[in-house]
């Protein structure tokens, strides 16, 4: 093998070299440097240098250079191989002919002919084979014109990210006459484009715009189609416009079979001090109402110096039918009580002397509601209440062993039903602790006060339209960590002995005429069931003279650290009866309910959680909550679940994504043996034997395009649902082709271990518009 490293300049004074590496044999090097680099650079690494080997090497110094047999040419990214390569010095231009391979960048072409300047890297090659390694994809082509390092024009071209083979047709491909490429604009141009599914055209244009990186681009997106028990049939067309690297939009113009012509869009911003995003849907004319329907909301946050930050969550609908109808754009975890609410705050770190640092908060919000009860609903919702003001500040701070807290604040509630009570309140919380703390254990004694005062607008009941009341809490919270080593199943693990007591006092105080604004029973589980007071928010302050008592064991891998397994259980005893309770009645049996808790994930690969509510006087457990979830490998899930409320509630679900058959789990794009899997979630209510929610699809992954199919049942009633089918196909390497609302949204946020097939485009934010992902173009 005969080798020239070949620097741009003055070549005659190397010409017996150049002669004597002609005539050397294969295992033989020879490197003859012919001048210096333009740059004045080191050959062996600069940009400027060639490196050229072969079988045989012949020419004239200084005009041309002749590569026979197994041919290799480098200049920094490019790079070849072909059977004979020439090189001219005047043009520092390459001609390889026979079977010629070329790599540049993370782009590849093979085909017989290639001329290019290694330079300027333009030129061309004859009917090459090629791939892009940004998109994943490449296809035939009549001819590349190389524009330059990052631009090209193919001419008679198929491209596709499935394998072109001689005399197969591909299961999806791009077929134009001519595509022009844009590395750095991102953008590919397609001429009189057709794009072909298993041979059946789905999308054609005189010319056709697509992403050629990761990045965002304008454009339209292909068409969305959803088929809905409420709506009809829905075609939308979004069109993706990339406005600026932190702003962005899409609007959908959209077609309903049932209620005529709307218009859906999103808006996306960010920059260095504030970043949201809003959207609405619009119906100007319902046919089936006949009445204008719309969705907004709106979310947005930002900072204003160091210390002050703000935000804003806004949802509204126009009608309170609107979750019945299925229509898009209030989606909320309580899809009938949409919420909103802005703040403003403050944080502030205060130097205090001999008392140290004290940490500030100040802050200001307003909080309301939209209930969507609706005229024909038979399940009344009862609304909160709105908050508007609520100003409020907090301090803490430590002094040696004592921390503190002080918390003001002041309310005005108001509510949309005429009848309930409203008015003022300001009310203060502050707590004293006292933590002695040694290495396994710990005390803390702490002493607390909830203060509020009342100003209504009604009179209560004995004609007072202000009252005031102070409740203090005495507190003693003690918790010991105890651990051993251990083995297992051949594991070395450690083991921890956690155990807790909690005693807290409260005296009674009468609170039957007070409002009940913002407190709410708190539910039964391992944090409240330690917690010093029954109810949430100021309103209600239970009576207390308890002790709670607990423990709870873990299991953990000595290596790793990571946690097997996790069990407890605790209870509480009343020294005396407890007069304010949820249920308005005393509670008078001393042992309260027994909680029990556990989780594992030691059996490979199953994670088993659990939590049971029993009550000792009726042996009989009153809450339940078990789940388990068997994950062997990628792309597997199943997933099952049962949560018991006895007398209120029996619910159970299953979920899965499941391979039901094909192909290699996850086909590389390059081979589209396919794989289809089952997905999916069922809940159902055991009490009123009917299926309150159904999700069911089928998503086929044939490696270089996936399709999917699901069905989405939403139980608005006793009697009454909402069904939709979303389609989407995603073609990797062109597009995803959004055919629905979201399928992929609907299934990550339903079925626990789901997992994503196919690529996923990213940009310069979290996820792409709602459209789908920006953006192949059609222009007509």
């Amino acid at each position: 093998m005969a080798a020239v490293l070949v620097a741009l300049g003055s070549a005659g004074a190397v010409g017996q070299d150049l002669g004597r590496a002609c005539l050397a044999p294969r295992d033989s090097a020879l490197q003859a440097r012919l001048g210096t680099p333009l740059d004045g650079s080191d050959a062996g690494g600069a940009e400027g240098v060639l490196r050229l080997e072969a079988d045989r090497l012949s020419g004239i110094t200084g005009q041309s250079l002749q590569a026979q047999g197994s041919a290799r040419l480098q200049r920094g990214l490019l790079s070849l191989q072909a059977d004979a390569v020439e090189y001219r010095f005047d043009a520092d231009r390459v001609r390889a002919t026979g079977r010629v391979e070329l790599l540049r960048g993370g782009d590849s072409y093979r085909g017989t002919l290639l001329d290019i300047d290694t330079r300027s890297a333009e030129g061309y090659f004859l009917a090459p084979n090629f791939r892009f390694g940004r998109t994943q994809a490449g296809g035939r082509a009549e001819r590349v014109d190389f524009l330059g390092p990052n631009q090209l024009s193919v001419r008679g071209a198929q491209y596709s990210s499935c394998a072109l083979e001689d005399g197969v047709t591909p299961p999806w491909v791009l077929t134009t006459r001519r595509i022009r490429i844009n590395f750095d604009t991102n953008e590919g141009l397609a001429d009189d484009a057709v794009v072909r599914f298993y041979g059946v055209p789905i999308l054609a244009a005189p010319l056709l715009s697509f992403p050629v990186t990761d990045q965002r681009k304008s454009g339209w997106l292909p068409p969305r189609i959803d088929l809905a028990s409420s709506s009809g049939l829905e075609i939308g067309s979004p069109y993706y416009w990339n406005i600026a690297p932190d702003l962005d939009a899409t609007l959908t113009p959209t077609v309903y079979s049932k209620r005529g012509a709307g218009l859906d869009g999103e808006v996306r911003y960010l920059n260095a001090t504030s970043q949201g995003e809003t959207g609405w849907v619009a119906l100007p004319n319902d046919t089936t109402r006949g009445t204008s329907r719309w969705a907004a909301r709106w979310q947005h946050s930002g900072q204003l110096g160091r210390a002050v930050d703000y935000d804003w969550q806004l949802l509204r609908v126009a009608d309170a039918d609107h979750w019945r109808d299925g229509l898009r754009g209030a989606d909320a975890l309580t899809p009938r009580l949409l919420g909103s609410q802005a703040q403003l705050r403050q944080r502030r770190t205060l130097a205090s002397g001999d008392w140290g640092d004290i940490d500030q908060l100040l802050y200001l919000r307003a909080r309301t509601w939209q209930t969507l009860q609706g005229q024909s609903s038979a399940d009344p919702l009862e609304a909160p209440y709105r908050q508007a003001p609520q100003a409020g500040a907090l301090w803490r701070g430590q002094h040696a062993r004592l921390q503190w807290s002080l918390q003001t604040e002041l309310n005005r509630f108001d509510h949309q039903d005429a009848a309930q009570l409203t008015g003022e309140r300001a009310h203060a919380l502050a707590s004293v602790a006292w933590p002695l703390v040694q290495s396994g254990w710990q005390l803390t004694p702490r002493l607390g006060l909830n203060a509020a005062a009342y100003r209504l607008d009604t009179p209560l009941a004995d004609g007072r339209r202000s009252v005031a009341r102070a409740i203090p809490t005495l507190s003693i919270d003690s918790a010991w960590v105890l651990e051993r080593s251990i083995d297992a199943l051949g594991t070395a693990l450690t083991q921890t002995l956690e155990p807790r007591l909690l005693y807290v006092h409260t005296p009674w105080r009468d609170q039957s005429q007070l409002p009940r604004f913002d407190s709410a029973a708190l539910d039964f589980n391992a944090t409240t069931l330690f917690a010093e007071n029954a109810f949430s928010g100021v309103d209600r302050v239970s009576d207390a003279h308890h002790i709670t008592a607990g423990v709870s064991t873990r299991f953990i891998e000595a290596g790793s650290g990571n946690e097997l397994a996790r069990m407890g259980v605790a209870q509480r005893y009343l020294l005396r009866d407890q007069r304010i309770t949820a249920e308005g009645t005393p509670q008078t049996e001393r042992f309260s309910d027994v909680l029990v808790v556990g989780s594992t994930s030691a059996l490979p690969r199953w994670t088993l959680d659990g939590a049971l509510q029993f009550n000792p006087e009726s042996d009989r457990v009153v809450r339940s909550i078990a789940s388990a979830r068997y994950s062997p490998g990628p792309f597997r899930t199943l997933y099952v679940s049962h949560r018991l409320q006895r007398g209120v509630s029996e619910q159970a679900a299953v979920g899965w994504q499941w391979p039901l058959g094909g192909g290699a789990s996850r086909a590389p794009a390059s081979d589209c043996r396919g794989t289809l899997y089952g997905v999916g979630r069922i809940d159902y209510s055991v009490r009123d034997r009917r299926m309150s929610g159904l999700i069911a699809g089928l998503e086929y992954d044939a490696g270089c395009w996936v399709g999917r199919v699901v069905a989405n049942r939403q139980s608005t009633g006793n009697s009454a649902a909402t069904t939709r089918l979303s389609m989407q196909l995603e073609l990797i390497g062109l597009s995803r082709l959004g055919l629905g609302t979201n399928p992929l949204a609907v299934l990550k946020d339903n079925v626990p271990g789901y997992q994503l097939l196919g690529a996923t485009p990213t940009s310069r934010f979290d996820t792409a518009g709602p459209g789908g992902t920006p953006g192949t173009q059609a222009s007509p």
